[in-house]
């Protein structure tokens, strides 16, 4: 009886554990999605034997207005603002 409880609990804080990783993820992706967006494209399109220059040249501009965006001092009361500034590409 005592071990199925220490596996419950071992379980719980793995499944703990992930959401927290998870929410990290999708924070950072928020911020900085259009960057990865732009550079994934832009190695497929190199793996395709295609030039990616266009590519490359929108992720260092998204790069650009993220690092402007992280910058800024935001809060969980104003994160809605930077997570649209950063999709915006504004500051």
């Amino acid at each position: 009886m005592l071990k199925r409880k220490s596996r419950g609990q071992g379980m719980t804080e793995y499944i703990i554990i992930v959401a927290l990783i998870a929410v990290a993820a999708i924070g950072v992706y928020s911020f900085f999605g259009q960057t990865i967006r732009n550079q994934v494209a832009g190695l497929s399109a190199e793996m395709s034997g295609n030039s990616a220059s266009q590519q490359i040249s929108d992720a260092k501009d998204s790069a650009t207005a993220g690092a402007g965006v992280a910058n800024q001092k935001y809060n969980l009361g104003n994160y809605d603002k930077a997570a649209n500034s950063s999709a915006a590409g504004t500051k």
